[in-house]
C-alpha cells in the first residue's frame, strides 16, 4: 500500500530533500584531497555522481499506481452501474473491470437480457473503465483472485455493499475479504436491473389491463415505478465538466436513450467521431411518450441524463432537449453537425408533424448515419417481455438470497 511504502522510505525521503547537504560534504571532501570516485569505491556515494543523485531518488519517491478491479453481470446497464464504476475508480489510478459470463449468469442468477458482446460494449464504453476482462466468473476464486494479483497486476477488489451470494448462500467476495485485498463502496438506492425488470413487466401489465384509461392516467402509474431521487451533485460527478474549445466542431445527436444499450454506446462513438465535442439532447419524458406511446419512457428524464452523461464519447447533454432543431438552438451551441441513427424508433413521422430535422437540413448541416447496431429500447423490452416467467423466478430467487442474508447477518449481530 502506498502509506507502507513512503514510511518505508522516509530515509530516502531525507536524503532528497537534503541534498545541499551532501554538496557540501563533497566540497568539503574535495579539499581534503578525496574525489568521489573514491567515495563511489567505498560504497558512500554511487559512481554516477551527485548530478544523477536527485533523480535517482525522485524515482524512489514516485507511488505504484494503484489497480482496482470490479466485476458484474451488467444487465440491462444503468446509471447505478455506472455510479458503482465510478466509485470503484475513485479508490484506485487504474480500473479493470470483469464482465460475467453468460453461462455463469444462468447458473448464479437466471438468463440474462443482454448478450456478452452488447454487455462488453457498454461496459467499455463508460468514462471510468480502462480494460475489461471478458467472461469473468461469477465468484472470486482462489484461482481467479491470483490471476488478478499475478497477471493483472489487481491491488484491491472492489463490491457494492449489498451482499452477492451464491446459490449455496456462501459469500462470492469471501476469499477477497480474507486476503485483506477487499474494498466495498456504497450501493447506488433506487434502481437496479431487477427494479428496471419489473418496471417493464409491471408496465406491459397495466397497459393492457388499461387500455381505456387515459395516457395522463397511465403515465402517472409508470412514474410511480421508480424510486430515483436525483441530485445535481450526481449530475456533476458524471459530468466532464469541460465546455468546447473556441474552435471545436460540435456534433449535435438527440433522442430518448431509454434502457440504454449498446446500440447507444456505438452510435455515439460513431457521432463523436465527426467533431471535437460532443453534445446530446435528450428528449423529455412527455415528448418520448408522445412519439412512442405508453409505458415509453422506461427510464424518467433525469435517469437518462446520468447513463448518457457515463458515456465516454459524450462532452455534454441538453436536460429535455426540444423535439426540432431550430436555428436559434443550432447558433447558441455553436453546432457544426447535426447527425441521427437509421435505426431509429423515431424515424416515422406522425400525421402533420414537421420534419424535426428540417432546420439543420436547409441549412446543409444534418448527416444520416448508418446505425452500427440494430437493437432498440423496444427489443430490449420485448426480449424481457418474452421471457418474463425465467426473469420472474430470477427476481424471486434473489429477493429470497437477500433475505436469508440479512436474517443470518441479524442473527450473528444478536448473538
Amino acid at each position: 500500500m502506498p502509506m507502507e511504502y513512503e514510511s518505508n522510505n522516509w530515509v530516502w525521503d531525507w536524503l532528497y530533500s537534503s541534498t545541499h547537504l551532501f554538496g557540501g560534504l563533497m566540497v568539503t571532501a574535495a579539499l581534503l584531497g578525496f574525489s568521489t570516485s573514491y567515495f563511489g569505491g567505498i560504497g558512500v556515494f554511487p559512481s554516477y555522481g551527485l548530478s544523477n543523485f536527485g533523480i535517482f531518488l525522485k524515482k524512489k519517491r514516485e507511488r505504484k499506481r494503484i489497480r482496482v478491479y470490479m466485476d458484474g453481470c451488467f444487465d440491462l446497464m444503468h446509471y447505478g452501474h455506472a455510479n458503482a464504476l465510478r466509485q470503484a475508480k475513485a479508490l484506485g489510478d487504474e480500473l479493470v473491470v470483469g464482465v460475467v459470463s453468460d453461462e455463469e449468469i444462468v447458473a448464479n442468477k437466471g438468463p440474462p437480457v443482454l448478450s456478452m458482446e452488447e454487455r462488453l460494449a457498454l461496459v467499455s464504453g463508460l468514462k471510468w473503465v480502462d480494460q475489461v476482462i471478458a467472461n469473468a466468473p461469477y465468484a472470486i476464486t482462489e484461482k481467479f483472485m491470483n490471476t488478478l494479483f499475478n497477471e493483472y497486476k489487481i491491488d484491491y477488489i472492489i463490491h457494492g455493499d449489498d451482499p452477492c451470494l451464491l446459490p449455496d448462500g456462501t459469500d462470492a467476495y469471501a476469499l477477497a475479504k480474507k486476503a485483506g485485498r477487499y474494498k466495498q463502496i456504497k450501493r447506488t438506492e433506487g434502481v437496479s436491473s431487477t427494479d428496471i425488470v419489473g418496471r417493464i413487466l409491471s408496465s406491459m401489465k397495466n397497459n393492457k389491463s388499461s387500455k381505456g384509461d387515459s395516457g395522463k392516467s397511465q403515465q402517472l402509474q409508470r412514474g410511480q415505478l421508480s424510486q430515483f431521487l436525483p441530485t445535481s451533485r450526481r449530475i456533476v460527478q458524471f459530468s466532464n465538466g469541460k465546455g468546447p474549445g473556441p474552435n471545436a466542431r460540435i456534433v449535435y445527436i438527440d433522442g430518448a436513450f431509454d434502457l440504454f444499450h449498446a446500440g447507444h454506446v456505438e452510435i455515439l462513438k460513431k457521432a463523436r467521431q465527426l467533431g471535437d465535442f460532443l453534445l446530446v439532447g435528450i428528449h423529455a419524458d412527455h415528448i418520448v411518450s408522445e412519439q412512442r406511446g405508453i409505458p415509453y419512457p422506461v427510464m424518467h428524464l433525469l435517469e437518462r441524463t446520468l447513463s448518457v452523461l457515463a458515456c465516454r464519447y459524450v462532452d455534454e447533454v441538453i436536460i429535455g432537449a426540444p423535439w426540432g432543431v431550430s436555428k436559434d438552438m443550432t447558433t447558441t451551441f455553436n453546432i457544426s453537425l447535426v447527425v441521427h441513427g437509421t435505426i431509429s424508433e423515431s424515424n416515422t413521422l406522425l400525421p402533420n408533424e414537421t420534419d424535426p430535422f428540417a432546420v439543420p437540413k436547409d441549412i446543409g448541416i444534418f448527416r444520416m448515419l448508418e446505425s452500427p447496431k440494430i437493437i432498440t429500447t423496444s427489443s430490449v423490452a420485448q426480449r424481457i417481455v418474452a421471457n418474463h416467467v425465467p426473469y420472474m423466478k430470477r427476481n424471486a430467487k434473489k429477493t429470497q438470497s437477500e433475505k436469508k442474508y440479512y436474517e443470518e447477518k441479524a442473527y450473528v449481530a444478536g448473538d
